[in-house]
């Protein structure tokens, strides 16, 4: 598989298919890996690209701690699409990778078709929510101070299936990437008028109320509750994950010309 040099942080990628891209960012502590079962469904209209945030699974675990935020994932990902050719994308993710997909169409509306929003919140507009958020942030740290990798164990489908070499990446990436300073992603919701699909487990109950609130502030958007699914709700339910991924693409005319 490619690999994409950023100033000698190597990121891992994958591409499959052929027609409009979809760029999909995995959650914090997860990897490509979780989003196997969305390949075949993806990439069968569409040119599909995965990968590794910098500190997680192939990709690059830089030392300085500076090499991690939000900005920084953000170029990436603009750095990706430069590598496949695309000027626009359909951009999505998951929790981490779904903020990361709302910070992304914030410095670049311009590149982006749509937007898709997967069990994720959009940051705090309240100071002590934020606060409450790094605490949270921290602790994941922490525990990987701690632990290592043995602490996936404990955590979400998509973080207990994933594979890194250390996990002095993630411990980097909750302080850089998973962090809060400001409030820059959720005020810019309202502006946002590419077409959008929120999605979120019914199970997922941190992230509901942030998913009612996305679908309400973004102008374009509808949401879809997937039954019987939790945090990681493409692989509680794929197929039905799937299915409202692939219904949302035809009805926006999304498919290969």
């Amino acid at each position: 598989m490619p690999t994409l040099d950023r100033a000698g942080v190597k990121l891992h990628y994958e591409t499959y298919g052929a027609g409009p891209v979809i760029l999909l960012s995995h959650g914090y502590s997860a990897t490509t890996e979780m989003w196997r079962g969305q390949i075949e469904a993806l990439s069968r209209d569409h040119q599909l690209i995965l990968w590794d945030m910098r500190g997680h699974g192939r990709s690059d675990y830089p030392a300085d701690p500076a090499e991690y935020s939000e900005d920084k994932t953000v170029a990436d990902m603009a750095a990706l699409l430069d590598a496949a050719g695309a000027d626009r994308a359909i951009v999505g993710g998951l929790s981490l990778g779904g903020y990361m997909s709302l910070a992304f169409h914030r410095a670049h509306p311009e590149r982006v078709r749509a937007l898709l929003i997967i069990d994720t919140g959009p940051g705090f507009k309240n100071e002590e929510a934020r606060e409450k958020w790094n605490r949270r942030c921290e602790e994941f740290a922490r525990h990987f101070e701690a632990e290592g990798l043995g602490y996936l164990r404990s955590l979400s489908k998509e973080m207990t299936m994933s594979s890194h070499r250390s996990a002095d990446g993630l411990v980097r990436a909750a302080r850089g990437m998973l962090i809060q300073r400001d409030a820059r992603v959720i005020q810019s919701l309202a502006g946002i008028q590419v077409p959008a699909l929120v999605i979120v487990g019914a199970d997922d109950t941190p992230f509901l109320a942030a998913a009612d609130y996305m679908a309400a502030k973004i102008p374009n958007a509808m949401k879809v509750v997937i039954p019987g699914a939790g945090h990681a709700s493409n692989i509680d339910q794929p197929g039905e994950f799937n299915r409202a991924v692939v219904r949302f693409l035809a009805d926006q005319a999304f498919t290969r010309v």
